[in-house]
């Protein structure tokens, strides 16, 4: 019983961080969205920061997993790239308030975010690196270090999550709109990134 009131705490938690974000949730509406008291709420997890912790430690740890099998496997790279995008957009869409979540932690709390990815095993995928230097060495495409490769296409799929507001300020995008850009990026990006690393 505490397991399954549990389980519709975090299902709770993470509709409402999605919609409102940590600053706007409330626990109220956590409460209510469970279908509990706000009593038992509070039995569970003390308060927003504790709930929020957990909600985030569970959903990155399985965001961790599952882009780590597609780095991990023996994919070829070009289409490694696309399943990344695929995979890492999707998972992100899933849980859009991780990204600001974990730039907030880098800013205040370090050693927590460093102690949760030491915890996770986090750790540059050795399979990928060597498909890169390989690529680079057979002039598959251009010279490029692996770090640089690897950040270059974590950055560009994380930015449209952290910068959301600006980009449907600027491009005057309402909520559709954005969706669909998102959608549209998972292929976009990919033959961006593809057309990009292709040497000659």
């Amino acid at each position: 019983m505490e397991k399954e009131t549990e389980e519709k705490i975090f299902d709770a938690a993470r509709k409402v961080f999605h919609h409102r974000g940590f600053y706007g949730a409330r626990m109220q509406e956590i409460a209510d969205e469970a279908d509990i008291n706000k009593s038992m709420l509070h039995y569970y997890f003390r308060n927003k920061e504790k709930l929020f912790e957990e909600v985030f430690r569970d959903s990155f740890s399985r965001i961790v997993r599952k882009v780590f099998e597609v780095l991990k496997s023996d994919t070829p790279l070009f289409q490694k790239v696309e399943n990344f995008v695929e995979t890492y957009i999707g998972l992100l869409e899933e849980n859009p308030y991780l990204p600001i979540f974990v730039f907030h932690e880098m800013n205040t709390n370090p050693e927590h975010l460093k102690g949760l990815l030491q915890e996770l095993n986090v750790r540059p995928p050795e399979i990928l690196i060597q498909q890169i230097d390989k690529a680079v060495s057979d002039v598959e495409i251009i010279p490029i270090q692996p770090i640089d490769f690897i950040v270059n296409l974590l950055s560009l799929c994380v930015f449209p999550f952290v910068g959301k507001q600006m980009i449907i300020t600027v491009f005057r995008l309402d909520n559709q709109q954005y969706q669909e850009f998102l959608k549209r990026r998972k292929k976009e990006l990919s033959t961006f990134i593809i057309n990009g690393l292709k040497a000659g």
